[in-house]
C-alpha cells in the first residue's frame, strides 16, 4: 500500500464497522433532505428568500435548481466520509485523483447540460442552470462510486444494504406526500409560515416513520431529544 498505512484485518474490522456506521447516519439525515429539495423546494425556496422583490416565480425558479442538486447530494456526502477515510489510512493521492474526475466531469456534463441541452430541448435557457446542479449530482455519483469501488479493494467490502436506503427514501417521500397535502390546505400565507407548517410535519413524519420502521439512527435521534427535553 503505497504511501497508507498498512492494517491488518482487525484493524481494516474495526474500521469497516466504523463507516459503515458513519454512512448510515448521513444518509440517515440525507435522504430527507434531498426529498425535500426534489419535492418541496419551493416551499424551501420561499420561507428562506421570499421577501422583498423575491417572488413565488422567482422561488420555483430556485426549486428547479435544488431538484438538480437533489440528483447527487447522497452521493456527494457519502463522498467525502470515503474521501476522509483516504486520508485517515494516510493516502491522499486516490481522493485527489478522483476529486479531478469529478470536476472535469461537472465542467464537461455542466457545459452540455446548461447550454446545449435547452435549446435542444426548446425550453428557456435560464433553465439550464438547474443543468449546472445536476451535472455537478451526476459527478458527483461517479466519484463516490470510484472511492467506494477503490477503498472495497483496500479494507474490504463496506457499504449500506439497499434495504436501508429504501426504507429512508420511501419514509422520506411518503413524509413528503404529507407535507404536499398540508401546502395544497394552506390559505395564502407568508412564506416563512408556509414553510413552517409544511416542513416541520415533514420532518416530523419522516422521524416518526423511520422510528417505527426499527431505524436505529432515527430511534437513537429520538431518545436523544427526549433526554433534552427532560432536563
Amino acid at each position: 500500500m503505497s504511501g497508507a498505512a498498512a492494517l491488518d484485518e482487525a484493524g481494516a474490522s474495526v474500521l469497516r464497522a466504523r463507516l459503515d456506521a458513519g454512512l448510515r447516519q448521513i444518509a440517515f439525515f440525507v435522504v430527507p433532505s434531498s426529498v425535500a429539495f426534489l419535492a418541496l423546494g419551493d416551499v424551501v425556496a420561499g420561507a428562506v428568500l421570499q421577501t422583498g422583490r423575491f417572488t413565488q416565480a422567482d422561488a420555483r425558479y430556485v426549486w428547479a435548481i435544488l431538484a438538480g442538486s437533489s440528483i447527487g447530494l447522497v452521493a456527494s456526502t457519502l463522498g467525502r466520509l470515503y474521501s476522509s477515510t483516504f486520508f485517515a489510512l494516510r493516502d491522499p493521492r486516490t481522493p485527489l485523483r478522483f476529486a479531478i474526475v469529478r470536476v472535469s466531469l461537472t465542467t464537461v456534463l455542466g457545459y452540455l447540460f446548461a447550454l446545449p441541452l435547452p435549446r435542444l430541448l426548446g425550453i428557456d435557457p435560464g433553465w439550464g442552470a438547474a443543468g449546472l446542479t445536476a451535472s455537478a449530482g451526476v459527478a458527483g455519483w461517479v466519484e463516490m462510486l470510484l472511492l467506494r469501488s477503490r477503498l472495497h479493494r483496500r479494507v474490504g467490502a463496506t457499504s449500506m444494504r439497499a434495504s436501508y436506503l429504501l426504507s429512508l427514501w420511501a419514509a422520506a417521500l411518503a413524509s413528503a406526500g404529507l407535507g404536499w397535502a398540508v401546502k395544497l390546505s394552506l390559505p395564502p400565507l407568508h412564506p416563512v409560515l408556509v414553510g413552517g407548517a409544511v416542513l416541520i410535519p415533514y420532518g416530523l413524519a419522516y422521524f416518526a416513520v423511520t422510528a417505527t420502521a426499527g431505524i436505529p439512527e432515527a430511534q437513537a435521534t429520538l431518545r436523544r431529544a427526549l433526554r433534552v427535553v427532560r432536563r
